[in-house]
């Protein structure tokens, strides 16, 4: 708070009476109270950023003596270099059987919107459907909010829905996984794994890319 001080001389010069000095001094210290307050109060009630991440879902590596699984409805990407993407539906097959079908062959994608999305987005059509069906009966307060992300993630989840693996050669960038993924996260594909690349499809995208 100010404060007036009072100085310098009275006496008389000149047979003159001479006026008081005045001095005038501010006194800081309730105001630097003031600010440290102000930070305190900030810093204990402001929220930090949190860091963004990623879910990505790894399948268990399967016992040693027995072989894995085979993925029912599964589509795999092959991700190689320059940005190049393959695909192939269903099981490797390295020949031509009278069973299972011819061998199989690489259909060759882009990240354009005419190309990775378009076909994501016609692979799953009846499951955007059915989401699309929820997503309208829960804004017209139709049903709870826990019975609609409930009933996502059973649609998801369903076993007609396409399994997508994601495989990467040493010459793909990291870039392109996160744009894959970001292309299964806006299509709101449930079912999506990174698993390491077979020697025989290696050998596919070899053939493809070159060396």
């Amino acid at each position: 708070m100010a404060e007036i001080q009072e100085g310098g001389g009275g006496g008389h010069k000149g047979g003159k009476k001479r006026a008081k000095k005045q001095s005038t001094r501010i006194d800081m210290t309730p105001m630097v109270d003031l600010a440290f307050l102000l930070l305190t109060f900030f810093v204990l009630t402001a929220t930090f950023s949190k860091p963004k991440s990623m879910e990505l879902t790894f399948p268990a590596p399967p016992p040693i003596d027995k072989k894995q699984d085979e993925v029912k409805n599964g589509i795999t990407f092959l991700l190689s270099k320059d940005d190049r993407i393959f695909y192939y539906e269903g099981e490797l097959k390295t020949a031509d059987d009278p069973v299972k079908g011819p061998k199989t062959v690489l259909t060759e994608l882009n990240f354009s919107r005419e190309s990775l999305r378009k076909y994501l987005l016609d692979k799953n059509k009846e499951m955007q459907d059915k989401i699309l069906v929820l997503k309208t009966k829960f804004e017209k307060n139709q049903m709870a909010d826990t019975t609609y992300k409930r009933l996502v993630r059973e649609v998801k989840a369903d076993q007609k829905s396409y399994t997508y693996l994601i495989k990467t050669d040493d010459k793909a960038t990291f870039k392109n996984v996160i744009d894959v993924i970001d292309e299964l996260n806006y299509n709101a594909v449930g079912k999506y794994v990174m698993v390491d690349i077979l020697k025989t499809e290696l050998d596919l995208v070899t053939a493809k890319v070159g060396i």
